[in-house]
């Protein structure tokens, strides 16, 4: 792991707080001297594909709204995160929609009345398909890192699911458990 190689934690990302920036990953890009940036592909609704439906506890193939989005740092391409929500939650609302959200989706489903008590975290090794290695630009033979992120509400009601795949060269996951 090289000295520009990005470290990424997850808690910035699952907490509303009043002072969050408008595009998080640009704020801590820029605290740490770099340009984070991010071109949101597609938005709106799809069918649920079995897994996204297991994430978010409903039939398979049932609407789902779903962001897609390429973020970049210092202009390439790091990392891609398709974001899913229940359509109850997410239908109509700014989540639907290609425009930024200002203050953050995790904010804007706060503002809807939907908070996270819990996150699940999966973290996978495995090999990019051919569309991730091309929009990634990752060498041939280079392996990818898949973090899938479930976050469920106060009585356990999945409310956002996160798929994340990024160059496994250019990444370290960072942890951190507070006990007691």
């Amino acid at each position: 792991m090289s000295s520009g190689d990005w470290i990424s934690t997850s808690m910035p990302y699952v907490a509303p707080g009043d002072g969050t920036p408008s595009d998080m990953w640009a704020a801590e890009a820029a605290a740490k001297g770099r340009r984070g940036s991010q071109r949101i592909v597609h938005a709106g609704e799809v069918a649920s594909s079995a897994e996204v439906a297991e994430l978010l506890g409903v039939p398979a193939g049932e609407p789902v709204v779903v962001r897609r989005r390429i973020m970049y740092l210092d202009d390439q391409p790091c990392e891609l995160t398709d974001t899913y929500y229940p359509a109850d939650i997410a239908s109509g609302t700014g989540l639907a929609g290609v425009a930024k959200i200002p203050g953050g989706a995790v904010r804007l489903l706060a503002q809807l009345g939907h908070t996270g008590a819990r996150i699940r975290e999966d973290v996978q090794a495995r090999m990019p398909d051919e569309e991730e290695r091309e929009a990634l630009t990752t060498g041939p033979g280079e392996p990818v890192l898949r973090l899938t992120r479930l976050t469920l509400n106060h009585s356990g009601r999945p409310i956002q699911a996160d798929i994340m795949t990024m160059p496994a060269a250019r990444r370290r996951l960072r942890y951190e458990i507070g006990i007691g």
